[in-house]
């Protein structure tokens, strides 16, 4: 059987070409032993007749999540965090991953382990492996691990992995815990309201003599409004439900996903947190690709999906344009209009002096920290913008009821 392969030799120089072997493991097994290493090695069809009248294509398995079975990303960041360690004790990469499956409790993500120990057993590499799980493992994840199969550096890459996923994982956890809060104050405070705009404030108002037509009009409106949930809440809740499924699914969609991000962009103080977070993650991301030998342009290609926003996705696909078209990268940031200037300037000087990776990474902390500060500023004014919205909203509703009875002590 024939095999065409790309790769690098023992130098770092592209390969490519033809091997005869009997099957893909002793193909790989043979580049390895004339110091290639293979980062695409697939049979040849043209010259392999089997028989067979169709071709088996390899789909990318679809994620198991099912309740407490779902995996999530914090199972990924400890099977690449264990990964690393182990690694780094100089075990086998094999055993590496029989290691980390007999130690897992959940059946979801040991079908996960078991599926990459078949493929590398069976000659794949570990990232063409977890092509078969693109939905679990990320564009990013892929690139660090198939570098460091290229370059022998697994061990380096896969703790470069762990950190930037744990601090993603830092970031999403700050931000559930802070938001946890707000959501029981908004919760807790629309309850009152409903509650005291149909039951206690009708009883309210009824005890008062002299007609609607009497009220005063803050009175009136909320009287109205309260016959209004009594006579047709459920159709009400039915409209908002309604509202949110539906909104759910625009936003599920290319073209509501874009608006939608670009939305929050503008949104004050939640867009500069979110092109804070981005920030960092571009920072961490485009440093560690770099520093592993991957070219720019393909470093951008998947710096963009970490960003976690399609409009700024978008821009690193503006930019990328035009780096191809000889654009230093510190001018195509520049010209976004997005990225903020400290990022630009030290793309600029990292250019120039031939160390693009370490000012990315040395910088990365600095951005981190912003975004950190940011995140607890954000959190911090947050529930006191909530609390005071709904002061006012129950002050004024205090104020309704409360008016009739001052009108007629008053005498008015």
């Amino acid at each position: 059987m024939q095999f065409h392969y790309q790769g690098v030799d023992q130098t770092g120089n592209n390969i490519n070409g033809i091997i005869e072997a009997s099957d893909r493991r002793a193909a790989i097994s043979a580049l390895a032993q004339k110091g290639h290493f293979p980062t695409d090695i697939h049979e040849d069809a043209s010259k392999n007749k089997t028989g067979n009248s169709h071709q088996e294509i390899n789909m990318p398995k679809l994620p198991v999540n099912f309740g407490s079975n779902a995996i999530r990303s914090s199972d990924i960041l400890a099977i690449i965090n264990q990964l690393a360690t182990a690694l780094r004790a100089g075990l086998p990469l094999l055993n590496c991953l029989q290691i980390i499956r007999d130690q897992q409790a959940k059946p979801a993500v040991k079908k996960i382990l078991n599926d990459l120990i078949h493929s590398v057993s069976s000659g794949e590499s570990l990232s063409e492996a977890m092509t078969n799980h693109s939905y679990n493992f990320k564009p990013l994840s892929r690139a660090l691990i198939r570098v460091g199969e290229t370059g022998g550096i697994l061990e380096q890459t896969t703790t470069q992995l762990a950190e930037l996923m744990r601090r993603d994982e830092k970031i999403k956890t700050s931000m559930k815990n802070a938001s946890v809060y707000p959501i029981i104050v908004l919760f807790v405070g629309l309850l009152s309201v409903i509650i005291i705009v149909t039951w206690i404030l009708p009883k309210i108002v009824t005890s008062i003599s002299g007609g609607v037509a009497a009220l005063p009009w803050p009175t009136q409106a909320m009287l109205s409004l309260s016959n209004f949930f009594q006579s047709y809440g459920w159709l009400a809740a039915l409209v908002i439900a309604g509202f949110c499924v539906g909104f759910k699914a625009w936003i599920n969609t290319p073209n509501g996903r874009f608006l939608w991000d670009g939305f929050k962009l503008k949104t004050p103080l939640v867009g500069k947190l979110l092109v804070s977070i981005a920030i960092g993650r571009f920072a961490h991301t485009l440093g560690s690709l770099t520093q592993g030998g991957i070219t720019i342009l393909e470093s951008l290609n998947v710096v963009k999906d970490t960003l976690g926003n399609t409009l700024l996705s978008k821009e690193i696909d503006v930019v990328s344009e035009k780096v191809k078209t000889g654009s230093s990268l510190a001018n195509a940031l520049s010209e976004s209009g997005y990225f903020p200037p400290l990022l630009i300037q030290i793309t600029s000087v990292g250019e120039q002096s031939g160390k693009l990776d370490e000012m990315l990474l040395n910088a990365a902390e600095t951005f981190d920290e912003q975004a950190d500060a940011m995140i607890t500023r954000f959190m911090t004014i947050l529930p006191a913008i909530m609390i005071l919205t709904l002061a006012v909203i129950v002050g004024f509703i205090v104020m309704s009821a409360l008016l009739p009875i001052f009108t007629m002590d008053l005498g008015f």
